[in-house]
């Protein structure tokens, strides 16, 4: 069974969800509808890439996952679907699919607006493209094929020798920082030396990783690699980013000194 995939700046309860699934379900009725979610911060890119980017792999392959951020931006929007990693997206080209893929799409194919114009442009060529790549239609059918689109840049953790400069890319649901310095970059940069976790400021320090949450008494900061390899700022049974102040512009440092 064919399944399409939401990721959306609204609420969950907003008529445009009631909109995008009746379009889609009379185009397609044979279709599975899967929310991802529905609580991204208005026109916040970066936070609808993270997401996705992070959970598409686990649907099958064929899988079309329609992204409704940001859509309307533009003058006119320019609405696009792309093949890539055996799935199909289906989206605004604002700057989401350069932070979303980690190399060149395998097709990328510009759609055709409708010609009226309207506040909720993309509701008709979104589902549209939708319901023809989730019958196994030919993506090249629904428009010029190109391979240009805005390339926007993640942001990559920093070195200056003994010390890595990451930031905060997501707060997750728990509150929790989660940041863009990996696993790998860690273990490179830092060798197995001795090191100090600074949060925001100098304030706020860690001085070892935890493997899970329970590794410290509630109420307390601790870091850790999360599943996704990512250093995770976060505070046992507490709500790190709300004490700290946290946002995906505040700074985490790790400062790696020599042995005794």
């Amino acid at each position: 069974m064919p399944v399409i995939t939401l990721t959306s700046d609204w609420n969950q309860d907003d008529y445009y969800c009631g909109a995008v699934k009746g379009q889609i379900v009379s185009g397609c009725p044979e279709v599975t509808i899967v929310d991802i979610s529905h609580n991204i911060q208005p026109f916040n890119t970066a936070r609808a890439a993270f997401v996705l980017k992070n959970s598409y792999h686990y649907f099958p392959a064929g899988t079309v996952h329609t992204i409704w951020v940001n859509c309307e931006s533009g003058k006119p929007p320019v609405f696009m679907a792309v093949r890539y990693d055996e799935h199909y997206f289906v989206g605004a080209d604002n700057g989401l699919f350069g932070l979303l893929f980690r190399r060149e799409p395998d097709a990328i194919v510009r759609l055709e607006s409708d010609p009226e114009e309207s506040s909720f442009s993309s509701l008709k060529p979104f589902c549209r493209a939708a319901c023809h790549l989730a019958k196994g239609k030919e993506i090249n059918e629904l428009g010029d094929e190109t391979d240009e689109y805005v390339k926007s840049i993640p942001r990559r953790a920093t070195i200056d020798e003994n010390i890595i400069t990451g930031s905060v890319i997501y707060i997750d649901s728990y509150r929790n920082a989660i940041t863009n310095i990996t696993l790998d970059l860690f273990e490179r940069v830092g060798k197995g030396r001795p090191f100090e976790i600074l949060v925001q400021s100098n304030h706020y320090r860690i001085g070892r990783l935890g493997k899970i949450y329970d590794t410290t008494p509630p109420g307390e900061m601790l870091a850790l690699f999360n599943s996704l390899n990512l250093m995770e700022i976060a505070m046992n049974k507490g709500d790190l980013a709300d004490l700290l102040n946290l946002d995906t512009n505040s700074s985490v440092r790790v400062k790696f000194r020599d042995r005794q």
